[in-house]
């Protein structure tokens, strides 16, 4: 190998667009390019325009636009490649350059820019000449003999006598050439920017610049102040750079996001651009991902942001930083089943595989029931009942106590909440207990009663060797915690006497040493975990630097367990960070869903307060469509016919002929499980429509369109999303809280949000496109 490549990801998100017969031709340039970049085929030529900039010929119509950039440690030259576009597209205007506050490589390509700017900027494009690459008269792209053209009579122009057009003002008003360079605004793009006088002018531009200068423009044209944005934008994606930085392409390039060419890179360009989405970091993730905390920290921010992407970087980078062993030291946990499948799923791509074993990955519950296990003598573990069966079981309860003068839900939240919340062992624990944001108050004989009630509730539980989630995380939190003591005390007696380790002979947690079960612990989908499994992993990994890493959002929260991380022995003040560029969801979706949660007020897992303040998306699309039905037939027949018009969109064939497989690309949302299957057999029985549905395992069946509830949305995404039945009385579901708006609002209010969060997260599920339907009244949350 002569040269080394690397894929810039715009060249790489060109190739994924492109026919398969293009990227063929591309793999096997790449081949040829590494082995010898003279080869008089690849025609390597620099461009007049920027002598950095060369173009090689891939075949007779696409070129490869490259970069030297620098020569490698083991002295192989180094190229990127920062295009891939047709012959005919190729100016000398194009343009590389080492941006200024990332030290990233940046290519900017004029071509993109609409016409009248560029007119207005004084600019006018070049093709760069290609003459020896003329098309063959056997070009199949040329007309037969009998289909020469004839040229036409001219046709007489009509004459139009026109005033001249008033200049128009500048769309980004208020923004000097030096503020746009200091917010790292490409230079080749600053004077294109003043002249842009609409806002579609400026998402023509956005489409094609660099990454850096694409939020930058979205943040001022989307109304933020040259200050807002150097402060939530370019100061958390600056480097620290060193003098001749600009000339210096080698380090540049460490900078930037690339992808390794090598023999693998036909799968790559095969597997589309969600894979570069999923393993991507923006140079703000990077550092987040590179940084040495002093403690737990947390990352935030809203749906597609990347939180669980920096979460997975994290783990690797943790790995790769192990000292040798063979034990699984680090834990990787998130609240669900199916979302653990596709945590492991993306690791796996990103670590060698021996790194990989040196994780566990294991969600939340999956995690407490290990615990149990040990810690439970043969034959005495309790199985598992859902809330609901449980409820049932408390209202036997009332029945047989004469407790009527209690609600069995109240009763039930009080229990999870506040008891088994914060492991109330004994009446006058719970006589003590802070009952903060429950909303009705107790006093002290009331509180007797009802702790009377849930200790017969507990007992029947016991009695019948059942146990609830909440209740089998509680216990593991303890058992835990007890570990955690004896822990301490082992260190505490080791410093007193000194020596080697001491031998424990208490044996309860199946050690014969007593030693923390984690060095690390990263936590995914961190806003539904409760105070005991928070109590668990506190106790499961030592305080120590990097002991604990979080990735959340609360606007995501659709369970009632809002936890104050720093009651539970985790504080990450001063080692938060925020997220608000969306990768996955486009602008206007985006838009709509910040509607739904409207002016809620929400927590940041701690004290503090939570906001979509900066929240923006690069990706553009159509606005979603909010469709008024008369009844449910009206709503599931409209629901078809979007459903077949998306399969149409999505299998139209490719030019080399090929149509993609539907299966997996489309869904349907609905708000709980009576509905989802009534939907599912409506589409398949009156319609021929085939589904298959979310579970906990994932999609059951082979049906090309998935459907599920909100709950088993979160965390996964579909190109085309419906949400049919958001109805007033189903969003929220009036009939089951409404008698809270008097008895206890702030109950009621957290119903309230909670099913706000539900819309939320199944509308920011889509990627491209968005469709809420309803019948009747349509639910409050929608702005319509």
């Amino acid at each position: 190998m002569t040269a080394r490549l690397s894929l810039y990801q715009k060249a790489e998100n060109e190739l994924y667009k492109m026919d398969s017969s293009v990227k063929t031709k591309f793999y096997d340039f790449c081949h040829q390019f590494r082995l010898d970049p003279d080869h008089p085929s690849l025609d390597l030529k620099p461009l007049k325009g920027d002598g950095r900039i060369f173009r090689a010929k891939i075949d007779r119509s696409y070129r490869a636009l490259l970069a030297r950039a620098g020569v490698g440690t083991d002295g192989i030259q180094q190229w990127l490649i920062v295009a891939v576009r047709h012959r005919k597209d190729v100016y000398d205007q194009l343009s590389v350059a080492v941006n200024r506050v990332t030290g990233e490589i940046e290519f900017v390509d004029l071509g993109v820019v609409g016409q009248s700017v560029l007119q207005r900027a004084g600019l006018q494009l070049t093709p760069a000449p290609d003459d020896h690459d003329a098309p063959a008269p056997d070009d199949h792209d040329a007309p037969a003999p009998d289909e020469q053209a004839v040229p036409a009579e001219p046709t007489p122009a009509p004459v139009v006598t026109e005033q001249p057009a008033a200049p128009a003002e500048p769309f980004l008003t208020g923004c000097a050439p030096e503020d746009l360079r200091r917010l790292g605004v490409a230079d080749a793009l600053i004077d294109v920017v003043l002249t842009v006088t609409t806002e579609e002018e400026l998402d023509q531009l956005i489409v094609g610049a660099p990454r850096l200068t694409a939020e930058v423009l979205t943040g001022l044209g989307s109304g933020m102040s040259v200050d807002e944005v150097e402060r939530e934008i370019t100061q958390p994606a600056s480097a620290e750079l060193a003098p001749g930085f600009e000339d210096d392409m080698a380090a540049a390039l460490t900078r930037t996001a690339v992808t390794t060419v090598d023999d693998d890179i036909r799968n790559v360009l095969a597997e589309g651009d969600f894979r570069a989405w999923k393993v991507y970091l923006h140079p703000t993730q990077h550092k987040i991902v590179e940084r040495n905390y002093n403690g737990p920290a947390r990352v935030s921010g809203g749906p597609g942001t990347g939180k669980t992407i920096v979460a997975l970087h994290r783990v690797a980078r943790l790995a790769a930083a192990l000292p040798p062993g063979h034990g699984k030291t680090i834990l990787l946990t998130t609240y669900t089943k199916n979302l653990t499948a596709d945590l492991r799923s993306r690791l796996t791509s990103l670590m060698e595989p021996a790194l990989l074993g040196r994780i566990d990955i294991k969600h939340i519950d999956q995690l407490a029931q290990s615990v149990l296990n040990e810690n439970a003598a043969p034959g005495t573990q309790r199985s598992l009942i859902t809330d609901d069966r449980a409820l049932d079981v408390l209202r036997e309860v009332l029945f047989e106590h004469e407790g009527q003068r209690w609600d069995a839900e109240f009763l039930f939240d009080e229990w999870e909440q506040i008891v088994l919340g914060q492991s109330l062992a004994t009446r006058q624990d719970y006589f003590r207990a802070r009952r903060a944001g429950m909303g009705r108050a107790l006093n002290r004989p009331e509180r007797a009663a009802i702790w009377k009630l849930l200790e017969q509730f507990t007992l029947r539980l016991n009695s019948l060797g059942r146990e609830t989630w909440a209740q089998a995380a509680e216990r593991a939190a303890r058992y835990e915690m007890e570990r955690a003591r004896k822990i301490q005390i082992r260190a505490e007696r080791k410093e007193d006497i000194g020596g080697d380790l001491i031998h424990l002979d208490d044996n309860s947690s199946g050690l014969r040493y007593l030693r923390h079960r984690y060095q690390h612990i990263v936590v995914d989908e961190a806003q539904d975990l409760s105070s005991a499994h928070w109590k668990m992993l506190r106790a499961m990994v030592a305080p120590r630097p990097d002991d604990l890493f979080i990735a959340g959002d609360t606007h995501q929260r659709i369970y009632d367990r809002q936890v104050t991380l720093s009651t539970v022995g985790v504080n990450i003040r001063g080692r938060a960070s925020k997220l608000t560029l969306s990768y996955r969801t486009t602008q206007e979706i985006l838009d709509q869903a910040a509607k739904v949660v409207g002016t809620t007020t929400y927590d940041d897992l701690d004290d503090g307060t939570d906001t979509l303040d900066g929240y923006h998306s690069l990706l553009r699309g159509p606005a979603p469509e909010l469709v008024a039905c008369t009844d449910w037939t009206d709503e599931i027949t409209q629901l078809a016919d979007a459903l077949k018009q998306w399969r149409v969109e999505i299998t139209h064939p490719a030019e080399d002929g090929t149509a993609r497989d539907p299966s997996g690309t489309m869904a349907v949302c609905v708000a709980d499980g009576d509905m989802a299957g009534r939907v599912a057999a409506d589409l398949e029985i009156k319609h021929g429509i085939t589904t298959a549905t979310l579970t906990k395992d994932g999609p059951q069946g082979g049906g090309e369109v998935h459907i599920g509830t909100m709950h088993r949305f979160k965390g996964l995404e579909y190109q085309k999303l419906a949400i049919v039945g958001a109805s007033d009385g189903v969003l929220p579901r009036t009939a089951l809280i409404e008698k809270y708006a008097t008895t206890d609002p702030k109950r009621y209010e957290r119903e309230l949000k909670k099913s706000r969060n539900q819309l939320f997260v199944a509308a920011t599920r889509a990627r491209d496109t968005l469709r809420i339907s309803w019948h009747g009244r349509p639910s409050p949350f929608l702005p319509v």
